[in-house]
């Protein structure tokens, strides 16, 4: 095989140790190893670094091993060629797992050119990421507590929330803190309704009768302190991720174009691929990367369904939830082509089609720089016209009708 890299290392990472193989094609037969174990200290990177300069090493390459490749990334980077490897596709053969034989097997690897690089965000891409993908937790973490408050509510026979459409709105934040404070009698938490809700203040009184405990009292009140703690760590999220998206608002303009893709979407998407492009060479091998299209399983000639593929899941998610509001959308392409896939495929394959095809449009439009073109609803229908044609005529001919057909001016 022939040689691609001629002064090569490969770093097998752990949290406490890192082992380095650094590999040197002297001439065609002569090639000359030296396996050494540092720690991960930044000194102890440090003198990584200077040994591998020292050796003249110009490419290194180690795994996406959780997050203990990036310290050694920070240090290493702008001194060498770095390549971060899917650990899934260099994993070695049975039978030689041993930090040093994998340090090796990256090496040879990477010498051989055998290493596909993963897709390694630019700093403030990266810090972008770090922001909307802990926002993201942030509201799973107050989903979870509102159905942690609503479910000690049913156990105190307060039936709130089969009166109020939002428990956590205004008027039911006022409500829960009446209860919490258990010093207001049933009709004056419900004079604590707003808006529209005031005309339903008899079935809130009948709903706020229930049997609160102390022990109900002093959950509701840790669990509303939560909820508020959560809300003002979002409020400094959103400023936070306002200020690092600055940049970046062309590409978040362009994105909001597509049907179902609002700024928060936008942004999650920019945060995730970035703005640059030219790391996939095409939309296909995007979409493959975020886990929105089936693999392959070929045997014996024939294929099989293999399913989705594995992705990055918070970029995933991020379409899906576009795919979802795109599905709501009137007169657009994409709300009609859900729809026929759902009526064939189901709703969780036809979201995930659309999902597919908002990164690619969202591809070609950051490549490119492009405005989204909106198909229409009738796209589909303009390209199938006769096969259209004859299905209706079909059905009003079974139905009785004699059907004569006229193109219009």
């Amino acid at each position: 095989m022939e040689t691609m890299i001629a002064r090569c290392c490969g770093l097998d990472v752990h949290q406490g140790s890192v082992v380095a193989c650094v590999v040197i094609t002297e001439t065609r037969r002569k090639v000359r190893r030296e396996i050494r174990t540092f720690g991960t200290m930044t000194r102890d990177l440090e003198a990584l670094r200077d040994w591998l300069t020292a050796e003249g090493v110009t490419h290194v390459a180690m795994e996406s091993t959780g997050v203990y490749w990036r310290p050694v990334h920070n240090l290493l980077h702008g001194s060498f060629v770095l390549v971060v490897a899917n650990a899934h596709h260099i994993k070695n053969v049975p039978g030689r797992k041993t930090d040093a034989k994998d340090a090796e097997w990256i090496a040879d690897l990477l010498r051989y050119g055998l290493i596909n690089p993963s897709y390694v965000p630019t700093p403030e891409i990266a810090e972008l990421r770090d922001l909307t993908r802990y926002r993201r937790k942030l509201v799973g973490g107050a989903s979870a507590e509102r159905n942690r408050t609503l479910k000690l509510l049913e156990t105190a026979n307060i039936k709130l929330a089969s009166v109020a459409a939002d428990v956590f709105g205004v008027s039911g934040l006022s409500m829960l803190r009446a209860l919490a404070s258990g010093q207001s009698t049933v009709a004056e938490m419900a004079s604590l309704a707003r808006g529209r809700l005031r005309r339903k203040l008899a079935p809130l009184a009948l709903a706020l009768d229930g049997r609160m405990t102390d022990h109900h009292r002093f959950l509701l009140t840790v669990q509303l302190h939560r909820l508020e703690a959560i809300d003002h760590d979002i409020a400094l999220l959103d400023r936070r991720i306002t200020e690092k998206t600055a940049p970046f608002e062309r590409q978040i303009a362009l994105l909001t174009q597509i049907p179902g893709v609002d700024r928060l979407s936008a942004i999650a998407i920019v945060a995730e691929v970035g703005i640059d492009m030219s790391h996939w060479p095409t939309a296909q091998k995007l979409a493959a990367w975020a886990g929105l299209c089936p693999g392959n399983y070929e045997s014996a000639g024939r294929s099989k369904g293999a399913g989705l593929r594995r992705g990055n899941v918070h970029l995933k998610a991020a379409l899906y939830v576009a795919a979802s509001a795109a599905a709501r959308q009137r007169g657009s392409y994409l709300k009609n082509k859900y729809h026929r896939l759902k009526s064939r495929r189901g709703a969780r394959r036809a979201g995930i089609a659309i999902a597919h095809k908002i990164l690619v449009s969202a591809y070609r439009m950051l490549t490119g720089d492009l405005p989204y073109q909106e198909l229409g609803e009738t796209y589909l229908d303009r390209l199938a016209e006769r096969r259209v044609t004859h299905n209706l005529t079909r059905r009003l001919r079974a139905l009785g009708y004699e059907v004569t057909l006229t193109k219009a001016a």
